[in-house]
């Protein structure tokens, strides 16, 4: 079953709850819905990036 932790012991027990979770998902589907621009989205990128490199590490 689906691990609330998000730490599974073995590569197949991840799978199994992915492949879980994507049958469940596929009952009622619903579309993807970008909500920001491809501008938006770079613009948080180049901030993170920036953040980054100015960490000091």
């Amino acid at each position: 079953m689906y691990s609330p932790s998000g730490v599974w012991t073995a590569p197949s027990e991840l799978e199994r709850d992915i492949r879980q979770w994507i049958n469940e998902w596929n009952k009622n589907p619903k579309p993807f819905v970008w909500t920001k621009t491809a501008d938006d989205i770079l613009e948080t990128l180049a901030a993170h990036c920036t953040q980054i490199n100015d960490s000091g590490h």
